[in-house]
């Protein structure tokens, strides 16, 4: 039976990632005051708990076939991805979580002499295709839901009543497409390394993911909700309605994206549809940087340990 030593680096991911990708789902919805943030923790806990039981297998599938990966590999991937994402929330940045898995799984690949470019091109293409998928949704949305909505007749009773119903029914669409995401970055590693089957690393990074929402994701919630423009109930519903549907697209087909970058990408195209003046350029501009940092440091620090690691113990590496 194995040591759970050798799952401490996914345990501090999935920690990592819940604490990150809280923000995403329900952060808006927290900005702008219409959910509590201890109920949005909840429901995405449960909501991103299922989508990791449904759906997540195919996102295992993808990340497991980038690079062979044996037990002490999985371990300091896991671990590098996981310094690396928490460093950066230390920032209050929203940096993608799954650059930061791929960039750890690419560094060890490197050490190891076997990287292809082949295998990650896909993924990296998606890094950019998120966030622009989002921005393209974004637009046509605001403006068609602005029309509907102006035509209802609610008071402002009910309309606050609507708004709150329709960002928690969104944030819990959102947690759910998050979870069939984000499992494959946790525990994606250790099926391919033979010491998880996929329905024992749904399960461990389900848990680990809601474990990281509660207790650490507080820091980034203002970053997203306020840090690129000031989103009204309004706004933060089509940013939600939207990061979820770009999500659960690319989970459908079996992609691990960030929800950080589908939200982004949501985001900055509401504020296009509301006047390029309301964007803030220099926290944009900050993310941006964040997501080129991500994946570059992660590699580094996966390839740097893996290296050391390999020469001062190489018997660990024939587990």
């Amino acid at each position: 039976m194995l040591s759970p030593f050798y799952f401490l680096g996914g345990a501090a991911l999935g920690w990592a990632i819940g604490g990150m990708d809280f923000a995403a789902l329900f952060g808006a919805a927290v900005s702008s005051k219409m959910v509590k943030y201890w109920h949005g923790v909840a429901l995405a806990c449960v909501f991103c708990f299922a989508g990791c039981m449904i759906q997540g297998w195919k996102g295992i599938g993808t990340i497991s076939a980038l690079a062979p990966q044996s037990l002490a590999a999985a371990v300091i991937a896991s671990a590098a991805a996981a310094i690396a994402i928490t460093v950066l929330n230390l920032f209050k940045l929203p940096v993608p979580t799954s650059q930061a898995v791929v960039g750890s799984i690419a560094g060890i690949a490197a050490a190891d002499g076997c990287f292809r470019i082949e295998a990650f091109a896909p993924l990296m293409g998606c890094w950019l295709a998120t966030p622009l998928t989002a921005f393209v949704i974004a637009l046509p949305m605001y403006f068609f839901a602005a029309m509907a909505v102006g035509r209802t007749k609610f008071d402002i009773f009910q309309r606050d009543m609507f708004y709150r119903i329709a960002l928690i029914l969104a944030g819990c669409y959102a947690a759910y497409a998050m979870g069939a995401n984000a499992v494959a970055n946790v525990s994606a590693v250790f099926v391919k390394s033979g010491a998880m089957d996929v329905s024992g690393a749904c399960i461990f990074g389900g848990v680990f993911i809601a474990i990281g929402m509660i207790t650490f994701s507080r820091r980034v919630v203002e970053t997203v909700g306020n840090g690129i423009i000031k989103l009204d109930p309004f706004s933060a519903l089509i940013a939600v309605v939207t990061e979820a549907v770009t999500a659960h697209f690319f989970a459908f087909i079996g992609v691990p994206v960030s929800m950080t970058q589908a939200l982004i990408g949501a985001i900055v195209g509401i504020a296009v549809a509301r006047g390029a003046k309301a964007v803030k350029v220099r926290m944009l501009v900050n993310i941006f940087a964040g997501w080129i940092v991500m994946p570059l440091f992660s590699f580094a620090l996966s390839f740097g340990i893996y290296a050391a690691s390999r020469a001062v113990c190489p018997g660990i590496f024939s587990l």
